[in-house]
């Protein structure tokens, strides 16, 4: 019976990770069309492009749209604003940011073209996207120009006036970054009548996926409200999926989501990079939507979605002449802890936009540690500086919990050498359970032997193999940095294809790491049963691995074979506590006497 549940058990492993695998690959349904309106705000009629009162109903870019809207309406005109980090472009029609290329960090790997944040987009970023007749489609005018600011200004319905700031710094003034710029939205009355403006929606741009050949994609979105953080995975509304199967999930995509809350700051990110709206005075909330993007290069063929989002702003009523204004830190960079942990620039927490989830002191500890080495190593090793980064932060680790490991080791070696008391315990008291026990932590005592001291090394590893693996999710200090046969850190190390299977050498490493790991290390009592799904373990890490980045298999063979260098010093060592072999168990037609009282009838 064993054998036969074993053999279903790993039979439905391998097809979870098969399905896990081809999952990723399936070609997700279109959006359905949104039927919703959009919220307003309390007590006010919202505006429209002709002057009178309605409602706004949120849309969906269509495919067609977004090649449009990639070239600009007709006639705009492109406006720069660069430092050494950002080349911000904006464009006179909204008055806003149509995309923000990064110029330290490229598009593809050996590409001279730099990575462009909001390149695929279905909205220019800090665009107004709920109000007719002040979007993308609207001109407008150039007032002022300098290096570091240029302002746009616009007529609404003739009664109010539009002014748009955006100043950015280049890094060097104190409380900046050079990611982050600073932006004003000014609405001014201009009648002698009070005007109620309706509630205000500001673009956070579109994140499209960085690959299609890593598995597990990261797109989210995000907000804060001064105390907990909140993130929207794109698979809350892609739909279908393993939920939907079983009847607790949407089987349709949801077209957006909208969240109320009083937001103090709200980011729009995939794996690497990220934009943060940081408003002065909170948001109302953020509506995330799922929108078609430009497909890959690779697979034109294949329709491709990512996400864009909103941050909502309740704007008060413009008394006569009077105005109102909307003020804020926009940052448009790459998610890296050491950057957006700077208290003395970003005050509210920004740095949880990396969403490193419950293993999130272990991902700040390792992402911190690695990036000191790294800075360390750059100067002796530019080119590999990260992956050696990697494998020092590792053996750093190993050789901080050496004493426990050491400890666990000889517990393990003490445990196999009184297998044979302890089989003879199982006989003699099988059907007394109480007994068995306590003459088993008798046994346990005489030869000061912790039956969980084998546990400990996997109970310390596994919260930073945890950590290690999802901080490495959005590591953009990892995208396209080499290492030995590597060539980007942060997507699987593929040296070849096999019948159209990728052959990815550094988990193959690792399984065969954790094998030979497997076979010196002492196994603790378990059944039959247990010890083989012990030995298939290797295989089912290696699979779960094997498509992600390839870090987290260096991290892991580099751990497994200082494990093995240990286990090898360690089963040559003389253990001081001596404990004497039982003497086996006699043979032939002679038994263990079952020293067990008959129960009365």
């Amino acid at each position: 019976m064993d054998k036969k549940n074993l053999i279903i058990g790993v039979a439905l492993l391998l097809a979870a990770f098969v399905s896990m695998y081809f999952s990723s690959q399936s070609v997700p349904p279109r959006p359905v069309a949104p039927t919703q309106t959009a919220p307003t705000a309390t007590g006010t009629a919202p505006l429209t492009s002709t002057g009178t009162t309605g409602t706004i109903t949120p849309s969906i870019a269509p495919p067609t749209e977004i090649t449009a809207l990639a070239k600009g309406p007709e006639g705009a005109q492109v406006d720069l604003l660069v430092n050494n980090y950002v080349e911000v472009r904006l464009s006179n029609f909204g008055g806003a940011i149509r995309e923000v290329a990064l110029r330290k960090f490229e598009e593809s790997l050996g590409s001279k073209a730099r990575f462009t944040f909001n390149n695929s987009r279905t909205n220019p970023i800090l665009g107004i996207t709920a109000l007719p007749g002040l979007g993308y489609e609207t001109g407008f005018s150039v007032v002022s120009k300098r290096s570091k600011e240029i302002v746009y200004r616009a007529i609404f319905e003739d009664r109010i006036e539009v002014t748009r700031r955006y100043f950015l710094p280049d890094g060097s003034e104190p409380g900046t970054d050079p990611y982050q710029l600073r932006h004003e939205t000014t609405f001014r009355n201009l009648t002698d009548q009070t005007l109620p403006l309706p509630r205000i929606a500001l673009s956070l741009g579109t994140a499209s996926p960085i690959d299609d050949t890593v598995y597990g994609q990261h797109l989210d979105t995000g907000y804060s409200d001064g105390e907990d953080q909140k993130f929207i995975e794109h698979t809350k509304l892609q739909g279908g999926g393993f939920l939907a199967m079983l009847g607790m999930g949407s089987k349709e995509p949801t077209p957006f989501i909208t969240n109320s809350a009083a937001v103090t700051w709200t980011s729009l990110s995939n794996q690497f990079f990220t934009s943060i709206l940081t408003p002065d005075q909170p948001g109302v909330g953020l509506t995330t939507r799922r929108v078609p993007v430009t497909p890959f290069t690779s697979s034109p063929d294949r329709p491709n979605f990512g996400l864009s989002a909103e941050t909502l702003f309740d704007v008060p009523s413009l008394p006569p002449q009077g105005s109102a204004t909307i003020s804020m830190s926009l940052y448009v960079g790459p998610k890296e802890y050491h950057r957006l942990s700077n208290g003395d620039i970003f005050k509210a927490d920004q740095d949880k936009v990396m969403n490193f989830g419950f293993f999130k002191f272990f991902s700040q500890i390792l992402l911190t540690m690695m990036t000191w080495v790294h800075g360390w190593m750059e100067g002796l090793s530019p080119k590999w500086a990260w992956g050696w980064a990697i494998v020092i932060t590792t053996l750093i680790l190993k050789t901080v919990f050496l004493p426990l490991t050491l400890a666990a080791s000889r517990s393990g070696k003490r445990m196999q050498k009184i297998q044979p008391e302890m089989k003879e315990l199982k006989e003699k008291f099988k059907d007394n359970p109480q007994k068995m026990q306590a003459a088993t932590m008798e046994l346990f005592k005489k030869h000061k032997v912790n039956p969980l001291g084998g546990c400990i090394p996997i109970l310390l590893t596994m919260p930073f193999f945890f950590g290690f693996f999802i901080m490495l999710r959005s590591a953009a200090e990892l995208r396209f940095e080499s290492f030995l046969w590597a060539s980007d850190l942060s997507t699987p190390d593929t040296v070849a294809h096999i019948f159209g299977v990728p052959l990815n050498i550094m988990p193959i490493l690792m399984g065969a790491t954790m094998i030979f790991q497997m076979r010196l290390t002492p196994m603790p009592t378990v059944d039959n049963a247990q010890a083989k799904i012990f030995k298939f373990m290797p295989w089912m890490f290696t699979l779960f691995c094997y498509n992600f980045s390839c870090a987290l298999a260096l991290y892991s063979t580099i751990n497994g074979l200082f494990t093995i260098g240990q286990q090898l010093i360690i089963n040559r060592m003389k253990d001081p506590v001596d404990i004497v072999p039982a003497v086996p168990a006699p043979t032939g037609n002679k038994k263990v006497k079952n020293v067990t009282p008959k129960k009365k009838k």
